[in-house]
């Protein structure tokens, strides 16, 4: 691979762009000395008996354009890179000027976000502005997967109903957006037991929430629940540093039901969501953090978006 960007190919593009444009000034200079011919000015081809093609050199104003496209292309390879690694005239790159816009948009960035900077979590909460700036920045980051209007869905967490599996203060929120989280349910079947322990236990995970559940299976689960205490807790309400759910509520992420539960305590399962950090800057977080909170809980006479 290195041979191709090693500095012979550079030479011979650069030789071979010059050539090129040597060869067109040649053309140029050959078309120029060209003359009607006085006596039969055609190249001998008929059509439709008396329809002659005619010898005629290049008109004046399409030698003059070619004339202007040859030299445009010279001053270009002179001010640009083009010849070869030549870097050109005004070092101008791709890279730098992409840099640059880069630089030129965060600079107005920060001055858009600096009014906001010295506000409290509780007043960006409340602040109408930033909730609409928020929205945007929910609209164009997070509402693929948790859907536009925040509510989620199967995999997925709602966001608007107060229930958060890493902790809903804005710190945690900030936390989460920034470097993003990954929750890991393993498959739980053989620390539980047999086929039979696992329906039990499911039945007993049901029926922390008071779902529909047999309570006969239930009551048998209930020491196998154990295995589960770890992440869950012996009373089943979760743990936020590990992002294990609550059971005990009735919001269900990976569907609801027997087979539902069971499923995930055969199978396990891994989620992942990924950090925005370097995506999106420490203002545009906080901002966006402030809106996701405003969803669930109801800033100072703002009512949370349900």
């Amino acid at each position: 691979m290195s041979d191709f960007v090693s500095r012979g190919w550079s030479l011979y593009i650069a030789i071979v762009t010059v050539l090129s444009l040597l060869a067109c000034l040649a053309l140029l200079v050959i078309a120029a000395r060209r003359k009607v011919m006085a006596a039969d000015n055609t190249t001998g081809h008929t059509w439709d008996v008396d329809l002659k093609e005619l010898n005629n050199p290049l008109p004046r104003w399409w030698m003059g354009l070619f004339v202007l496209t040859v030299v445009f292309g010279a001053i270009y390879l002179v001010l640009y890179p083009g010849l070869g690694a030549n870097p050109g005239r005004l070092g101008w790159t791709s890279e730098g000027q992409y840099e640059a816009e880069q630089a030129r948009a965060a600079a107005k960035m920060a001055e858009r976000y600096a009014p906001f900077a010295a506000m409290s979590d509780e007043q960006l909460i409340g602040n109408a502005e930033v909730r609409a700036i928020g929205e945007r920045l929910f609209l164009n980051n997070c509402a693929m997967c948790h859907g536009s209007d925040a509510r989620g869905s199967k995999g997925f967490p709602n966001l608007t109903d107060g229930d958060w599996l890493w902790g809903g203060e804005q710190a945690n929120i900030v936390q989460t957006i920034t470097q993003g989280r990954q929750g890991n349910m393993p498959p739980m079947a053989a620390a539980v037991g047999s086929a039979e322990d696992v329906r039990n236990v499911a039945n007993y995970v049901l029926s922390l929430s008071g779902s529909p559940h047999n309570n006969i299976a239930a009551q048998l689960g209930r020491s196998k629940f154990v295995a589960c205490a770890a992440c869950h807790g012996a009373d089943g309400k979760g743990n936020a540093a590990l992002g294990a759910p609550n059971l005990t509520d009735k919001n269900w992420l990976h569907g609801w039901g027997e087979e539902a539960v069971i499923r995930m305590i055969s199978e396990g399962k891994l989620n992942v969501m990924p950090a925005f950090e370097g995506r999106l800057s420490e203002p545009q977080i906080r901002i966006l953090a402030a809106h996701v909170k405003s969803l669930s809980v109801p800033a100072a006479g703002v009512p949370a978006s349900r």
